[in-house]
Formats: C-alpha cells, sequence, structure tokens
C-alpha cells in the first residue's frame, strides 16, 4: 500500500481526506481495520508501522503527529528516526499509513522542514491543506462548487457569493449550511440566493450581536441572540462567536506592534475587513472580550457535557453576566 503525509492549518480538508479513504475499507471490519494513533512513542509507532493487516482487508493507520513537531528538541533519536525510514521504506501489504499534522488555524505557523522526522515522511505522498485566504473567492467557490456536487446540490452564482459573503472561510461551516439548504431545496437540487438568505447567518450579523454585548446594550443583544436561534441551534453560534471572539481578541492584542497586512494573515481576514474591525472594536477593552470568550466557553462545555438544563437560557445568562 502507501504512505502519506498532510499537514496544513486546514483541519476540515485533512479530515475530509482522512474519511475519504476510511470509507474505501471493509465496513464489516473497520473496528479491526482503522486505527488511529496520537503521537505515539517509538515502540508504539514502530509496532503499527511494521504490523501487517491480518484477515479483515486493508487497514488505515492515522498518525497524528503534531506533537513530534512541537518545543526544540526531536521527538527520536538517530537510531529510532532510522527504524522509522527503515519501516516506511517496506511498507507492509495492504496497509496505508497517514501521518496528520494539524496546524493551529490563523496563527500562519509553518513546518520545521529542517528536522530529520519531516525529511523522512515529506518523501511520501505529501500534500498541504492551507486555509483558503478570504479574499481569494474564486477559490473558495470551487471548493464549495465540488463540495456540493458530492451533496449533489448545485449553487447559482448569486447563491455562492452571498453564501462566501456570510461565512469567509470557514469549510466546516459551508459543510453545515450545504446540509441544510439541501433540506429546503429538497426535491429540488438547486440553491438559490433566497434561501441562503433564509438559512445562513452572516458574519455581520455575528458581529452585531457581540457588539451590542460589547456597548452593554444587552437587553437588544438578547433579541438579537432570539433571532439568530432561528436559524441557528445555541452550540452552532457559539462555536461562531468563539471564533469571531478569538480573531478579535488577536487583532486588539497585537494591533500595536503589527501592521493591517500581517493581521490580515494572522487572522485570515481582508486586510480591509481588519481595519473595519479595529475602528469598531477601538472603545472596547481586550478584557471584556477574553470575559465574554470565557463565559460562552464555560456554557459550550456544560452543553457539550449533557450538564446544561436549559442551554438556551445558560447562554443568555453568559451573556448578560
Amino acid at each position: 500500500m502507501a504512505v502519506y503525509f498532510f499537514y496544513g492549518d486546514e483541519d476540515y480538508n485533512i479530515e475530509l481526506e482522512l474519511e475519504k479513504m476510511r470509507s474505501k475499507l471493509n465496513p464489516d471490519f473497520i473496528s479491526m481495520s482503522y486505527q488511529v494513533l496520537d503521537n505515539p512513542d517509538y515502540s508504539t509507532l514502530i509496532t503499527a508501522l511494521r504490523t501487517p493487516p491480518m484477515m479483515f482487508g486493508d487497514m488505515l493507520v492515522v498518525i497524528n503527529s503534531e506533537g513530534y513537531f512541537a518545543g526544540n528538541k526531536n521527538a527520536f533519536d538517530d537510531s529510532e528516526l532510522e527504524d522509522i525510514d527503515d519501516a516506511l521504506k517496506n511498507n507492509p501489504e495492504g496497509l496505508d499509513i497517514v501521518f496528520a499534522v494539524r496546524l493551529p488555524r490563523d496563527e500562519n505557523k509553518k513546518l520545521d522542514s529542517r528536522r530529520k522526522l519531516y525529511k523522512i515522511i515529506s518523501k511520501y505522498n505529501s500534500k498541504e491543506f492551507p486555509t483558503f485566504k478570504t479574499y481569494k473567492t474564486a477559490e473558495i467557490a470551487a471548493w464549495i462548487k465540488n463540495r456540493g456536487k458530492s451533496k449533489d446540490i448545485i449553487f447559482k452564482e448569486d447563491a455562492l457569493e452571498l453564501l462566501i459573503e456570510q461565512i469567509g472561510n470557514d469549510l466546516r461551516q459551508f459543510d453545515r449550511e450545504m446540509d441544510k439548504l439541501k433540506l429546503i431545496a429538497y426535491p429540488d437540487k438547486t440553491i438559490t440566493k433566497q434561501m441562503v438568505q433564509d438559512i445562513c447567518i452572516s458574519n455581520q450579523d455575528l458581529f452585531n450581536f457581540a457588539e451590542l454585548i460589547m456597548t452593554d446594550n444587552k437587553d437588544k443583544a438578547l433579541l438579537e441572540f432570539k433571532k439568530l436561534l432561528d436559524k441557528k441551534h445555541p452550540l452552532e453560534l457559539l462555536s461562531a462567536i468563539q471564533t469571531m471572539l478569538r480573531k478579535w481578541i488577536i487583532l486588539k492584542t497585537k494591533a500595536s506592534t503589527t501592521s493591517a497586512g500581517e493581521l490580515a494573515k494572522i487572522v485570515g481576514m481582508h486586510e480591509f475587513v481588519v481595519k473595519q474591525n479595529l475602528q469598531k472594536l477601538k472603545r472596547t477593552a481586550v478584557a471584556d472580550l477574553v470575559k465574554l470568550k470565557e463565559n460562552l466557553f464555560e456554557v459550550e462545555c456544560r452543553i457539550k457535557s449533557a450538564e446544561s438544563v436549559d442551554m438556551i437560557s445558560e447562554v443568555e445568562c453568559a451573556i448578560i453576566r
């Protein structure tokens, strides 16, 4: 079979690629033929690399390798690296190995290509999965069209433009919205601009909501939150707001030392949008943004762990705290 090396800060595209590979395995033996290891030690890793599949057909082993590239020290010594190199060169028949490194989104980080492990695994089917820049709308549109094709839907051009305008470059959110739009369009397969307007929340809607909180217009913020609930599940809203708040915190903390152009690269926004956000956030303290993010994160954890009795009320309380 083969060895692969997937890396980059667009974790959703990495996830889709792995899912495509997983779907080719025999579903009757998936628990035996599919394995995920998180930064395994040398002994566990070398065993996985050298163990051929048994009687269950082809096998896929995914090695999440972020830890191997963290810090200043190499994860393995020279003799261990030689063993790893040898095991990959003699990859057993029927075994696919994928080294996956998901880089932090919006931080513009790169892998250290000088590392010996990088030099070893990058010789194989190496592919980078970078985040689409928000201003490269043609690339984003091509991804949406291709993904829509896999879901048996097509977009009218004005619908596609509006969807990109509202969401930006969040591929995972695009995918969720496409699933909803497909249900709305059924039995038709064409997605219209009106459908996007009815179903999808824009970044501006989220900005308006958070801006009301920041300016202490809590009553209006709660009303805006109820409107947003007509289109989104509370967890989806929390996820979108958390992403937005993280970008705002980065902008506020780095604005005095970093140019708008560099900030745009860091947070994945167009430079013009960065300048707009900084202007709107001029009177907002970083401490207030952090506090709101902490409150919402706490509620999100309670909802996901099934500890929340009334998720909507808890989100509302987090907003007005």
